[in-house]
């Protein structure tokens, strides 16, 4: 541990962890939203309201196949030398893409090319080089020069708008290039239809329908131009197809005012312009003149909305006071930003929005949201919106993922869902604990009967793999279904924050039933190895058995038993128990933490990185099992990983996270381990204490109080836990309650250079002390 200790250090001493005065820059002067647009991240840099519709940011490859795509996830990477253009829509930080839809880019001079061209061909398209000296991006803002045509081209967006404002050389025929094939994670095939019209007030209006993530997407768009058109060409670039008003590939038509196809392309015409045109987009999943009537329900500018957007950033940001030096600053303010754009509204003004049936429906009392990546946020991203957020927002959520059931096809929950449409990815039923924690921490203004009823239906009757087999066996059978270790610890913790909340609701046969099932992880416990493994149907363990491999369709979902053994964040003194005790769970999470790779290659697993031994951080199964040396009566051992973890996954610089940020949980792990507590478990409305890294933090929280974090004497050298109070009285455990945050207070941390080996090490100074599984 010396050497752990020795690079602990090494680490502080880069983020410069002294007493420092109050930073002088503002919460939205310190967001750096490059961070994670390099490496592994998948963030974009451009302009979004906080949880805005619209994620306006440009495109530098959307090109690319499928299999070659993934470090182009969010369109824009940072080591890439060309920009294609700008389009509207972003996942930030997702492991796998679809969006960027209604791609534009300036153009100008008489010849105007409408393909993108190759990003290894200067000039052979629209596409143009760019400088990272000319770029500016701040939340709500970005900016870059676009070198080849020497165009300077500004996004700002609101929450169902984005806005282009472009400055292009004097006296030069402007144009702008609006596309509709583009899109990211692109293939021949994936857009089903796409149309454009101009309408006689010389708005420009269309959709698409693109079958990729999500099977049959629709969107629609709205854009009013600042300058009117002084000419346009609508074109189809498909061959030999034809459509409205003309046929075949290519033509030039200056007296087409509509057309669809599958490969559509616009160029618009400005002339030579006195001033920078803008122009204003709106989107809906409803239809046409619903984008207009959002484009309408914003007015204003550029200037005007960038302002709107900067105010609503202000407010949001204030949710934290931090101070601490200046690269720390930076990562939480922006890892606070980076948990503040999804899920995002996804409902019209006038509250309609498209469901997963494909039907339009009316949100009656609540704002729809959609983009949920429920399996990485239901850790740390919705736990910490239930702290940053009010209440109404928070219900929006639960009521939008209600509202999902109740429409879809299969009568379940989301697992991940966006643009109101389900993709089926990764595995449990997480928005079952998202529901149960928001409840459980007092979030009104949904129906907890009704809700109870959605998180038993999908967890019943859903068509998850091997849910059926889960019910009859108590586990899931690797010889019937594929990843069935990780399955049945998912399924046993989600059963557990259902019986949670029926138990708060008053329903004793439902939380007894739902305590059992949460208790089947047992079933796939192997007492001889110590791991987590997959069983068969006949109750053996499969064989051969390595703990280290990790493959897509194997035992585990992205990650391996070193991982997978720690995910019972409900009933860690079971396992405990199970492995011989506190010692040997110390033993064995430091066996995970010193693995020597050496041997093994991961490159064939694309989500696999950040890799400490055989922790993981830059996946999510890891992402609790620092805290759970807190569980063995060792929390110093906790504040030493957190150390070592925040010091090697994590830096203020493009590639910034390690692991893809997965729709704000790689930074709400960041932002919660700042403060010094973390939700292990939530539904259990704790939160394990780790160490702080900023000097001073308050969470002023949605009901008007304040809970203050004070470290005192953090320094470099100074990075272990010598005393805590709260509210002035000592606290001799190693965990809060929310219902202790929310009550506002002062959590103070004294901070020393060597362990406290007598603070919370009794038994009933930990979290989760017994088991809460019957």
């Amino acid at each position: 541990m010396l050497a752990l200790a020795r690079r602990a250090t090494l680490a502080l001493a880069a983020f410069g962890l002294a007493a420092s005065p109050l930073a002088a820059q503002t919460a939205y002067d310190s967001v750096d939203p490059f961070i994670g647009t390099g490496g592994e991240g998948h963030t974009f840099p451009g302009a979004v309201a906080p949880f805005g519709m619209v994620q306006l940011s440009p495109d530098t490859d959307t090109g690319c196949q499928i299999r070659d795509c993934y470090g182009h996830a969010a369109g824009y990477r940072h080591d890439d030398p060309t920009i294609q253009g700008f389009s509207h829509t972003h996942f930030s930080g997702a492991g796998h893409s679809d969006l960027g839809d209604f791609l534009v880019m300036p153009a100008v001079g008489d010849t105007v090319p409408l393909e993108p061209g190759d990003p290894a061909k200067p000039g052979s398209g629209y596409r143009s080089h760019f400088d990272h000296a000319t770029e500016t991006a701040r939340p709500g803002y970005y900016a870059v020069t676009l070198a080849d045509p020497n165009i300077r081209a500004e996004m700002t967006a609101g929450t169902r708008v984005g806005v282009h404002r472009y400055a292009f050389p004097a006296g030069a025929p402007a144009h702008l290039i609006l596309d509709l094939r583009s899109g990211l994670y692109n293939y021949p095939g994936k857009t089903l239809w796409s149309s454009i019209r101009l309408r006689p007030d010389g708005a420009i209006t269309g959709a698409r329908e693109t079958r990729g993530w999500a099977p049959a997407r629709k969107l629609y768009f709205a854009i009013r131009p600042s300058a009117p058109l002084t000419g346009h060409a609508f074109l189809n670039r498909e061959e030999n197809i034809p459509y409205k008003g003309f046929q075949g590939p290519g033509r030039d038509r200056d007296d087409v005012a509509q057309l669809q196809g599958r490969a559509l392309v616009a160029r618009l015409d400005f002339g030579a312009l006195p001033a920078p045109l803008e122009l204003k987009v709106a989107l809906s999943s409803v239809d046409e003149d619903a984008a207009l009537a959002n484009l309408d329900s914003e007015p204003g500018d550029f200037d005007a909305i960038r302002a709107q957007t900067r105010t609503a950033w202000d407010q949001a940001l204030a949710a934290l006071d931090i101070d601490a030096p200046a690269p720390m600053r930076t990562m939480l303010y922006t890892g606070l930003y980076h948990a503040l754009m999804a899920p995002s509204v996804f409902s019209d003004a006038d509250g309609r929005y498209r469901g997963p049936d494909d039907q339009v429906h009316q949100a009656r009392g609540f704002t729809f949201h959609s983009t949920y990546s429920l399996w990485d946020t239901f850790r740390a991203e919705h736990p910490l919106l239930l702290l940053v957020q009010p209440e109404r927002r928070n219900a929006d959520f639960v009521n939008s993922l209600l509202a999902s059931q109740e429409h879809s096809p299969f009568g379940i929950l989301p697992v991940w869902q966006f643009h109101g449409r389900e993709t089926w990815t990764m595995i449990g039923y997480h928005a079952v604990p998202v529901i149960a924690d928001a409840y459980l921490k007092g979030v009104r203004g949904f129906d907890g009967t009704r809700a109870l009823d959605a998180m038993v239906r999908s967890a019943t009757y859903g068509p998850y793999g091997g849910l059926d087999w889960y019910q009859k066996l108590g586990f899931v059978p690797i010889d019937k279904e594929p990843e069935a270790a990780s399955k049945t610890v998912e399924y046993a913790y989600d059963d557990w924050t259902i019986a949670r909340m029926a138990r708060a609701l008053g329903k004793p046969e439902v939380a007894a039933a739902f305590e059992k099932r949460a208790g089947y992880w047992r079933n796939s416990f192997d007492a001889k190895s110590g791991f987590l493994r997959a069983r068969k149907a006949d109750g053996s363990f499969r064989t051969p058995f390595d703990p280290t491999a990790i493959n897509y369709g194997s035992d585990y979902t992205e990650g391996n038993a070193w991982q997978y053994s720690w995910f019972v964040p409900h009933d860690q003194a079971t396992m405990f128990r199970l492995l011989g005790g506190d010692a040997a769970a110390v033993r064995k999470l430091d066996a995970m933490f010193e693995f020597d790779n050496s041997k093994l290659d991961y490159s064939h697993a694309e989500d696999i990185a950040g890799l400490i031994g055989q922790y993981i951080h830059g996946n999510e199964p890891s992402h609790h099992v620092a805290y759970l040396y807190a569980f063995a009566g060792q929390p110093w051992r906790t504040q030493e990983r957190l150390g070592q973890i925040v010091e090697s996954q994590y830096k203020a610089a493009p590639d910034g996270l390690s692991g893809n940020d997965d729709l704000g949980q790689m930074s709400a792990w960041l932002v919660f381990t700042g403060l010094g507590f973390y939700p292990v478990a939530p539904g259990s409305n704790q939160y394990v204490i780790g160490r702080p890294f900023a000097n001073r933090a308050a969470l002023n929280l949605p009901n008007g109080k304040r809970f203050t974090v004070i470290a005192e004497n953090l320094s470099d050298a100074n990075r272990y836990i010598g005393r805590v109070t709260l509210n002035g009285k000592p606290l001799p455990r190693s965990y809060i309650t929310h219902e202790e945050i929310t009550a506002g207070g002062e959590l103070r941390f004294t901070m020393q250079a060597t362990p406290n080996k007598s603070w919370a090490t009794s038994r009933a100074a930990r979290p989760f002390s017994e088991s809460t599984v019957r």
